[in-house]
This record gives C-alpha cells, structure tokens and sequence, in this order.
C-alpha cells in the first residue's frame, strides 16, 4: 500500500494506472467490437459480447487491484450476497461523484452481469473511454430537459428508440442494465435550484427506468436498489484518485420487478406516467430516510 506517501504522488501514480490499464484494454475491446461491427449476426454477437464482457470484467479487476494498492479505504457494505452473475437485473443508485462507478464495479464485479450505464451524448467523445464505452455497447442518451422536449416533442420519441434499441442488445445475454434516477450528480447548488424535497437528494427521473422495464421487463431478475453514502464527504474525481476515499456505505436491497407497471406504456398513458412516478418517489423517499440513518453518529 502507498498511503504513506504524499497524497499528490498517490494522485499521479493512481491516475497513472488507470490510463495504462484502460490502455491495455481498449484495443483489445475494440478489435472485437469491430468484427462484431463488421458481421453484424445474431449468432456472431452471442459469441462476441461474453468476450467483450469477460474483458471489461478483466479491466475492473485491474482497477479494483490499484484502488486496493493505493487506497485505505474502510468498506461498510450489506447486501450484495446471493446475486446471480448470470440473471439480469435492473440497478439504480443515487449519485454524488465520478466515484461512484468505481465503487459500483468494485463491489458488483463477477457477483452480477456487467453494469451497463445510460450516458450522456457528450461522453462519446472522451478520449480512449468513448470508444470502450461504444464497444460495450452503452447506449448514449441525449438527456433533454423536459422544457425542452416540450418545445420538441419529436425529441422525446428519439431517445425512447434509442432506449429499446439498447435494450434488444441488453437482452441477448445476462446484463445489468445501471440507471441514476437523478441524472446528475448531486450538489448543493443543484439540489437549491431544484427545490429538491429529500433532504440528501436530488429529483429522481422516472423516464429512463420506466422505459428500461417496458422494453425488457420480463428479463429482469430482479431491481437492485443501491444506496451509496460518504461519511467524510464525497471525494470528486481527483481526490479519490489520491486516497481520500476513507470509508463508504453500501446498502444494497433486492426489490421485486413491478409488474403492474412492467408492460404499461409510459409514453402514450399519462395515468401509467403518474403511477411510475409515484412508485420512484417511494423509492426515492425510502432512501433519502435511509441515508439520514446511515449518517447519525454511532450511539455511544
């Protein structure tokens, strides 16, 4: 472990092999990825995407061994025993920190399928990593805001093919398909502006999850509802890279898929829209008073 060094140099040699890992990678996820490209079959896919996905598993592995060599960190986890690798499941979690990925895929590696994130259409231009992120088929997602898809209606179905065109690769083998209801990451000045009414969190989007399980729903296993909680604060990107991720809290609590909502169109039904709402505000409810718990001081 290098945590007696100076938190800069932990930084530097942290950041360090994290690009040489995913450097390692990358081509080799590529050169599948473009046969898979180039013979575009069914039959070819189902043998090409376990080997995509054994490498990206491979790659976490190698980044969960740099955290473990760089890092001190006191891990407080619960629920995460008994998943099955090889059943699909629907993740959300809330979300504070670039973080938050690599705690999500240290703790899920090889325990279920692998996280299959929603990004943002700007991501597809990270260098190295947007092409990874292409070759593991991770759908990019344009993220209007709701004014916006008011003013352009035609934008709303755009995203939804988008959704279902992602899901039919998803359904092919075993995947975790991974969503942040609150779209973002959470700060004070978005939770101020957004009036937020949790007290740890910000508004949950119900679009994406709802879309998730009308396209693919009796696939899903089950919903693994993910709390993450940073006692000292949540560390931004270059503060964990430097060790300053001391502890985290993980709940992790297996919820039934539901079902009264699972073939309902969300989309065109305005009632099915207000009950997908109502069930991820109870979500949203639970966990903001779960956090709250997790917080208090130890009772002495």
């Amino acid at each position: 472990m290098l945590t007696f060094l100076p938190a800069p140099l932990i930084g530097g040699i942290a950041f360090l092999l994290l690009a040489l890992n995913a450097l390692f990678w990358v081509p080799t996820l590529l050169l599948f990825a473009l046969l898979k490209l180039l013979l575009p079959f069914k039959a070819i896919r189902l043998r090409i995407d376990p080997v995509l996905v054994a490498i990206a598993e491979a790659w976490i592995s190698f980044n969960s061994a740099w955290m473990k060599f760089t890092q001190r960190t006191r891990w407080d986890v619960e629920g995460i025993d008994g998943l099955d690798p090889h059943s699909w499941y629907l993740v959300n979690c809330n979300h504070q920190t670039w973080a938050d990925i690599f705690v999500l895929q240290h703790l899920f590696n090889h325990r279920i399928p692998l996280l299959k994130f929603f990004l943002k259409q700007q991501l597809m231009w990270v260098p190295v990593m947007g092409l990874a992120w292409w070759a593991l088929d991770f759908p990019f997602m344009r993220r209007h805001s709701e004014e916006y898809l008011r003013q352009h209606p035609e934008m709303r179905g755009k995203d939804q093919a988008a959704t279902r065109k992602a899901c039919e690769k998803f359904a092919l083998i075993p995947t975790s398909v991974m969503n942040f209801l609150e779209g973002t990451r959470f700060t004070p000045a978005k939770h101020e502006r957004q009036q937020s009414p949790y007290r740890h969190l910000l508004k949950p989007k119900a679009g994406g999850i709802a879309l998730a399980l009308n396209a693919m729903g009796e696939k899903f296993h089950a919903i693994l509802d993910v709390t993450i909680v940073y006692p000292d604060g949540a560390p931004d990107f270059w503060e964990f890279l430097c060790g300053k991720l001391q502890r985290v809290i993980v709940r992790v609590q297996t919820l039934p898929v539901p079902e009264h909502l699972m073939k309902s169109d969300y989309a065109g039904d305005a009632a099915t829209r207000e009950g997908f709402q109502r069930w991820v505000q109870q979500l949203w409810l639970d966990k903001d008073a779960q956090i709250s718990l997790l917080l208090e001081p130890p009772r002495r």
